[in-house]
């Protein structure tokens, strides 16, 4: 069976409304970082204690949801599970614009941006971050070939193969991201090999959260059928990642909590102040048990508002667990001789305050309503969305593994 793609509809006052906001919230995240840019940091809530504040939030966030939003189309190309087929030119896309706005948000931060020049042309190879540089470039290349591979008729028979790669690609991109804060031995909260998968569970969850999301918004602006087949499929899928990525944090904890030297450590995230009540309250009770409430109930799992709300819960306990990840990891004193004791006048055994400031958090929606305005502007001038995704549709697919469906001119 054919599928037909369309562009969105530019006339609808509710696209005007959509790409205005986007459009607002982009240009107060630039006007953040010229604020940034003019005054410095001295201006924002980080110090030389917290180095990495809010925006580095928003877009670790935003580079490990990129990943995650490459899903569906991973399950349909490389698992050959046909239902999804019509689902994955949106789900390149929405990756491609997730990472664009993730790494948007992290130039403009850089307080020289300019200096990213010097970051491209002069590699330390014993650095994680030097090998991200080659891994987010690697996965656009990737992508884009892939998303070529998809709608282009002539392509299609690579599908798969360029699918393959792709797939492999994001799992260690997610783990290059992972490792940033794992490699990090100076500091307790960060260094551990758990770190890496952990990242790649949660990319599941994050990316198909926003794909829920934006698959919804799109359908219900545009007035395109939404079938329960497939909505109801999807809402499974995210159920199974939220109850992975909870494993992999109660694990990652654990472990912590087994090690006697991580016994402070935990304590400072599981029992005391600020970080624990986003822990327990956004990202475990709002971000994972009330999620999956909602999807695994008989009634609930099935309505598409419902959906969305659960969905949108995940998106706001990622933000609050890479809070508590990468502030919080910062924010816990330096243990700088273990077995050791020394004293200072400089912060010894001192947890570090952070209060974010108004450009930072302006700089970190930004960077989202970036990856917004490049998914509204794409799927208004190309065919990225099928016109429709209602249950004949879907029956009417055949489940073999094979190569994608063709999109019709």
């Amino acid at each position: 069976m054919k599928i037909a793609y369309r562009e969105i509809n530019s006339a609808s006052p509710r696209y005007w409304a959509a790409a205005g906001a986007l459009a607002l919230l982009a240009l107060l995240g630039l006007a953040a970082a010229y604020v940034m840019e003019e005054h410095g940091h001295v201006i924002t809530g980080m110090t030389n204690q917290i180095v990495w504040g809010v925006p580095h939030v928003f877009a670790v966030f935003l580079i490990v949801a990129a990943s995650g939003a490459l899903n569906v189309a991973s399950i349909a190309s490389v698992f050959g599970k046909a239902m999804f087929k019509p689902l994955a030119p949106l789900s390149g896309l929405l990756a491609l614009a997730l990472l664009a706005g993730g790494l948007s948000v992290l130039v403009l931060d850089l307080g020289r941006p300019e200096r990213l020049i010097v970051q491209m042309t002069h590699y330390n190879l014993k650095s994680i971050f030097a090998w991200n540089v080659f891994l987010y470039i690697g996965f656009v290349a990737v992508v884009a070939v892939y998303l070529w591979t998809m709608m282009e008729r002539r392509m299609n028979a690579y599908s798969r193969r360029a699918g393959t790669v792709a797939f492999v690609w994001r799992l260690v991109l997610t783990t290059g991201t992972g490792s940033i804060f794992g490699f990090l031995v100076a500091r307790e909260p960060y260094d551990s090999a758990l770190l890496a998968p952990l990242f790649i569970a949660l990319s599941f969850s994050y990316g198909l959260a926003i794909y829920l999301l934006v698959l919804l918004v799109t359908y219900r602006a545009t007035a395109r059928p939404l079938g329960s087949v497939v909505l109801a499929r999807l809402a499974r899928l995210q159920a199974i990642f939220i109850a992975a990525a909870l494993y992999f944090v109660v694990v990652f904890h654990l472990t912590n909590l087994y090690l006697a030297q991580r016994q402070d450590v935990e304590r400072f995230f599981l029992w005391d102040g600020v970080y624990s009540a986003l822990f327990w309250l956004g990202q475990v009770l709002l971000g994972s048990v009330v999620p999956l409430a909602v999807l695994f109930h008989p009634r609930l799992g099935k309505s598409p508002k419902a959906i969305a709300v659960a969905a949108g819960l995940v998106v706001l306990g990622g933000i609050a667990q890479m809070y508590v990840t990468i502030i919080g990891g910062q924010a816990y004193p330096l243990d700088l001789f273990p077995g050791m004791v020394a004293t200072s006048t400089f912060y010894d055994g001192v947890v570090h305050g952070y209060v974010p400031s108004l450009p930072e958090i302006a700089l970190g929606v930004g960077g989202v309503a970036i990856a917004g305005v490049i998914v509204v502007v794409a799927t208004t001038l190309l065919r990225f969305v099928p016109e429709r995704l209602d249950d004949s549709l879907i029956a009417g697919l055949d489940e073999r593994v094979g190569p994608p469906a063709r999109a019709t001119t």
